[in-house]
């Protein structure tokens, strides 16, 4: 493609690396397509929906005119897949930070985990991550965590359309999730562990759909740049 395709608009479906944050992502696509297709430095481009940086998988990145349709794709359902470690919690509710206490699991089997699914389905209330970006006060949430400071997050609505266990071998249990925008998987699995009466923090994440954009159709970052001619 040339740099007037870039420019009156793509949707780039790239599979986004374990570690990478979306910010990441973007600017290596930005870079290589400035010095590999000749676009000018202020090009428009942008992401419809962050990752996490411990969650691999798809990224829309809307370029030139395109920009413009961000908020529309970031509105529809997100499909995602990953796994739950139940037992233990993390105050990050992943892997970005340690275990800070562990519970019984002895109670639970296949049977409570399938109903306890059941609770989760359709609107629910959910309390973002205090390691997350939102703001409070004009700070993000994780620079309140990161100084020890203790917040008060506030509830928010959000749908979860489809919620299926694909896997159980305690500690673990693997899933997928169809939901609508803003929910977090990482409350997910925090809010999963404790009704059950014990604790779960999620230890892989991959986005796998967004709406009709499947991450079966997405590409690496480094080998979208390599197929770029200079």
């Amino acid at each position: 493609m040339t740099a007037e395709d870039y420019l009156n608009g793509q949707i780039l479906l790239i599979d986004k690396p374990l570690k990478w944050s979306s910010f990441q992502a973007v600017n290596k696509l930005k870079y290589a397509l400035i010095n590999k297709v000749g676009l000018p430095k202020k090009f428009k481009i942008g992401h419809a929906g962050t990752l996490d940086p411990l969650a691999t998988g798809l990224l829309i990145v809307c370029t030139g005119k395109f920009t413009k349709r961000i908020t529309e794709i970031q509105g529809q359902a997100k499909e995602y897949t990953g796994t739950f470690h139940i037992g233990a919690t993390t105050p990050s509710y992943d892997l970005e930070t340690e275990i800070d206490q562990t519970y019984p699991t002895s109670h639970i089997n296949e049977a409570l985990i399938h109903k306890t699914v059941n609770q989760f389905l359709g609107e629910i209330d959910q309390k973002p991550p205090i390691f997350s970006a939102i703001k409070k006060d004009g700070v993000r949430l994780y620079e309140h965590a990161r100084a020890g400071e203790t917040i008060e997050i506030a509830s928010r609505k959000t749908t979860i359309h489809e919620f299926e266990i694909t896997r159980i071998a305690l500690p673990e249990v693997d899933f997928r999730v169809v939901c609508s925008k803003g929910t977090y998987i990482r409350s997910l699995a925090y809010d999963f562990g404790k009704a059950m009466n014990s604790g779960s923090h999620l230890t892989v994440l991959r986005r796998t759909k967004i709406g009709d954009y499947n991450v079966i159709n997405a590409v690496d970052v480094t080998l979208f740049e390599q197929t770029l001619n200079p």
